[in-house]
């Protein structure tokens, strides 16, 4: 059987042992638990912030414009957090960001959004999507304009990780790692979530070596826009998914080992869309893969270091700038950000240097639009720090003092 589809939530007790404890928190927040509480100070309440710059207009609601002008002065900063850790945020930290000093202003919270550690943007930038990442999992829409929740849909998993916007900004894919499954739901043309269209759970091949069952860790679509990729470290594979863009259902297409043990976690495209680089969490390694857009074939390459030396140190996320010449590495464990050239079109990395994040388990990173400053969410320490980055060498520069936000697991620059 290559996957099994299913239209309620698969996750039971003996699905989610190892992942869950008893307090139902996932393996990936145990990893990342805070040693003490956190200092960094709060955020103030939604209601005391400066309304947002206005979006772009829409083109239409099922053709967001792709050539919208970017605001000038500050930008948006959305900030993922666990509320239910202690010392966590009170939902989604709102703040701006110079896009030339890479200061970080905050400027309120909205709160009502339960344990929204990992967010995205519709294309048309009006609509901020969530994970709520919890046992019953959820995924949230809030209008941007006035910071209304539109409404919260349920996975049907457990643990929502991830979650990313189709290109056509109709569907809204996401990730539960508890019970390792991939779920799409339809966004209207307010941005609001309908119901659940797919529930795929990654059934085989069995867990990899120490893992307990599947994890799925990541959902994106391809840049050619014709197949979806799901990463799912429990069972070592990348999933290659075709979207019926009508029905909003998935079929499997293929899969990518990658080697037993590896525990891949993230997967980012190089911009010329035929090649890809894992991180593999377990293993502390990353590799390029292949990508052939006709079929969906992935072919995972061969482990390579990530400079920081013996042991496991939790790669978290790898990108690369939009130029396509370096990439970056957040090595939890180690606290460093790794720098790679990319080389040969994208099919080649080659490390180059570790840099010090300044804060406490870089759980993700993030570019800004135009690849010039690089934000990391620093989940043990509470912060996010800024750095800028030199389009000639892809050298890091720290952008002043950490940013405080309490337990960062996710930045979100516009």
């Amino acid at each position: 059987m290559i996957h099994a589809k299913v239209a309620v939530a698969t996750g039971t007790s003996d699905d989610l042992r190892g992942d869950m404890d008893s307090a139902g928190w996932s393996r990936r927040r145990f990893v990342g638990a805070l040693a003490g509480g956190s200092a960094a100070a709060a955020l103030p309440a939604c209601d005391q912030a400066p309304e947002p710059a206005a979006p772009p207009a829409r083109e239409s609601s099922r053709s967001p414009s792709r050539s919208a002008r970017r605001p000038s002065g500050p930008r948006p900063l959305y900030l993922g957090t666990y509320t239910s850790a202690e010392g966590g945020g009170k939902g989604i930290g709102l703040a701006t960001y110079d896009p030339a000093t890479g200061r970080i202003t905050g400027t309120g919270t909205l709160t009502g959004v339960g344990d929204p550690s990992y967010l995205a943007i519709h294309p048309d930038r009006r609509t901020l999507y969530a994970v709520n990442e919890r046992e019953d999992g959820a995924v949230t829409a809030v209008r941007l304009s006035d910071r209304k929740i539109l409404g919260s849909r349920s996975t049907g998993g457990a643990a929502p990780c991830h979650l990313s916007v189709h290109p056509g900004g109709r569907w809204l894919l996401s990730a539960d790692y508890g019970s390792g499954s991939v779920s799409v739901h339809p966004i209207d043309a307010s941005g609001a979530l309908g119901e659940r269209t797919d529930l795929v759970r990654h059934s085989s091949p069995p867990p990899g070596p120490g893992q307990e069952g599947p994890h799925a860790h990541q959902i994106i679509t391809s840049p050619d826009g014709g197949h979806v990729l799901a990463v799912d470290l429990g069972t070592d594979t990348v999933y290659t998914y075709r979207l019926d863009e009508k029905a909003g259902t998935l079929t499997e297409a293929g899969r990518a080992q990658a080697r037993p043990g590896a525990g891949p976690r993230h997967l980012t495209f190089h911009p010329g869309g035929r090649y890809a680089y894992l991180a593999n969490e377990v293993d502390n390694t990353v590799a390029v893969c292949s990508y052939d857009p006709a079929s969906g074939r992935v072919r995972v390459g061969a482990a390579q270091s990530t400079g920081t030396g013996p042991g496991t140190s939790y790669p978290a996320q790898i990108v690369v700038t939009p130029n396509g010449r370096y990439a970056y590495l957040a090595n939890r464990g180690d606290n460093s950000l790794t720098r790679y050239a990319v080389e040969a079109d994208g099919a080649r990395l080659r490390l180059l240097d570790t840099v010090p994040v300044d804060g406490d388990f870089p759980r993700q990173i993030a570019l800004s639009p135009e690849g010039t400053l690089l934000f990391a969410a620093n989940q043990k320490s509470g912060t996010v720090t800024v750095f800028h980055v030199d389009g000639a060498s892809g050298a890091l520069r720290r952008a002043g003092d950490p940013f405080p936000s309490p337990v960062a697991v996710c930045a979100l620059p516009l």
